[in-house]
């Protein structure tokens, strides 16, 4: 089974962050965000807002298209 929308955005995500040498509570504190949703984001276990995509990118000077870069259906 292939791994899930969510799934693939959350490890981008991840990625991104390790790449920036970040832990997620630094990208949690950048973004104003709790780190353990940083967490569950990154597992796909949540349904990012549009916005909180904007603010995570933001943090890893990544563009929002970076992060969704290979994720389809």
């Amino acid at each position: 089974m292939p791994k899930s929308l969510l799934h693939k955005l959350g490890d981008n995500i991840r990625q991104h962050r390790l790449a920036k040498g970040l832990s997620q509570e630094k990208l949690a504190e950048l973004t104003g965000l709790h780190r353990t949703y940083v967490g569950s984001v990154e597992r796909g276990e949540r349904n990012i807002s549009l916005l909180n995509l904007a603010r995570i990118a933001t943090a890893l000077d990544a563009s929002l298209s970076d992060l969704v870069s290979g994720v389809e259906q």
